[in-house]
């Protein structure tokens, strides 16, 4: 497996503290997780680094909930 990442987790830590997996690949793009000294999953942040493939269906899914989510303010005042 090419290990590109630039942050490397152990399985029991992830487990404990998901959210700063989360964090850190928001911050980084990715983080690999570890198992038994061998890497086991890799998390992805969709947003900056879009690596599975995805139907056009859902590409404009995926696109919409970003849009929705950066300018929820924005949709929160035009809806009143």
């Amino acid at each position: 497996m090419k290990n590109d990442a630039k942050v490397v987790i152990d399985a029991k830590e992830a487990d404990r503290t998901f959210s700063k997996v989360e964090k850190l690949a928001e911050e980084n793009g990715r983080v690999v997780v570890f198992k038994d000294d061998r890497p086991k999953l890799l998390v992805i942040d969709l947003d900056t680094e879009p690596q599975i493939e995805m139907t056009d269906d859902e590409k404009l899914v995926f696109v919409a909930a970003r849009i929705l989510r950066e300018h929820k303010a924005a949709f929160e005042e035009l809806a009143k």
